[in-house]
């Protein structure tokens, strides 16, 4: 697994055109790879439902729409990345990313800077981006998803959106530092039979976790303010959605505006982690006295004594030192022109 797979309609291709290595043994059927405008990367480990049997279906659409495509099954995030990159050193139109959040973020990570587009095609568990976009995630009760988001995107014009740089490494969505990524770091990776238990699952472990963290002492610095406290929870926020889709963290942010939120949660226990959590819910946390919200350009937390670390629900090296940064409209994003009129401030169609 984690072969450069294609699939062609007019005869095989050497996959070893794009230098990764294919067992001897394996027949793989491509597009020609000089004829492609477009990669479609899946995680087959994603969400609750396979996508394997769905790719041929997704091709079909892409092409009935003009795209030519190749198709890469990912073994692992970095894989993904990879693949990203080389799309975008091809000079590729875009790349549909099949997955979750995590496998978002990590195409991302690889398309950043570049003029290759990316379109995300949701097919994960918590799918919180797709939340963010409105579109609906490949599972059971939208089977038909995945070709309904592939039309729609095959047709969307690119907006330009802005990318976090958390200690130099590229991150879409968000990152966090404290209970969040405890969490992220006890679920990930699952199995898909858990997936099907990922709120109760996701709650419980939180709750646990709850119990057992008593915060942090951090120092903050955003662009020119400088913050220290005890806090449960620090999170850098490029998008309106958290705590996969039940809460708007940042309701009125702007996917291209050039800054990012970086909110804080004090607290040593347990009550104060529920009062979090509930008040996030209900949109209260905008003015409650124990939540900080901290718009940045550029930002530091430093602790001294090593923290969990996520980004876009992945988990990531604990440090005691996390430097962010937003790239301004560095990532070239296809979405839905309600989408870009609510999250975008320079795309044409938000202007209208």
């Amino acid at each position: 697994m984690g072969e450069f797979i294609r699939f062609c309609s007019e005869g095989i291709c050497n996959p070893r055109s794009a230098g990764l290595q294919i067992p001897q043994e394996r027949t793989v059927l491509v597009y020609n790879w000089r004829m492609a405008d477009s990669l479609l990367v899946y995680n087959p480990a994603a969400g609750r439902i396979s996508v394997r049997p769905f790719i041929g279906s997704i091709i079909r659409v892409l092409n009935d729409h003009g795209w030519r495509v190749e198709v890469a099954e990912s073994v692992n995030g970095r894989h993904t990345t990879q693949l990203a990159r080389m799309a975008a050193h091809d000079n590729f139109r875009a790349v549909f990313a099949i997955g979750g959040d995590g496998t978002v973020g990590q195409a991302a990570s690889g398309l950043v800077g570049s003029q290759t587009a990316l379109g995300v095609l949701p097919a994960g568990t918590a799918n919180v981006w797709a939340i963010e976009l409105g579109t609906h995630a490949f599972v059971w009760s939208h089977l038909r998803a995945l070709k309904r988001n592939a039309a729609l995107l095959a047709e969307a014009e690119p907006c330009a959106v802005d990318v976090g740089l958390c200690n130099g490494l590229p991150f879409l969505m968000w990152a966090g530092v404290g209970l969040d990524a405890m969490t992220v770091r006890k679920l990930e990776p699952r199995k898909r039979f858990e997936k099907y238990l990922a709120v109760p699952e996701y709650f419980a472990t939180t709750v646990w976790n709850m119990s057992l963290w008593r915060g942090m002492n951090l120092q903050i610095v955003a662009d020119d303010r400088q913050v220290e406290g005890h806090y449960l929870l620090a999170v850098a926020s490029n998008i309106r959605h958290y705590l996969g889709g039940m809460t708007e963290i940042s309701p009125s942010a702007a996917l291209d505006d050039g800054e990012m939120d970086l909110w804080l949660f004090s607290g040593d226990n347990l009550a104060t982690a529920f009062r979090h959590f509930f008040d996030m819910r209900a949109g209260r946390h905008v003015t409650s006295d124990q939540a900080r919200r901290l718009p940045f350009r550029k930002a530091s937390i430093e602790s001294d004594t090593p923290f969990p670390l996520q980004m876009d629900g992945e988990p990531m090296l604990g440090a005691t030192l996390a430097t962010l940064e937003v790239l301004p409209r560095s990532l070239r994003v296809l979405m839905p022109v309600e989408a870009r009129r609510r999250l975008c401030q320079s795309c044409p169609e938000s202007e209208s």
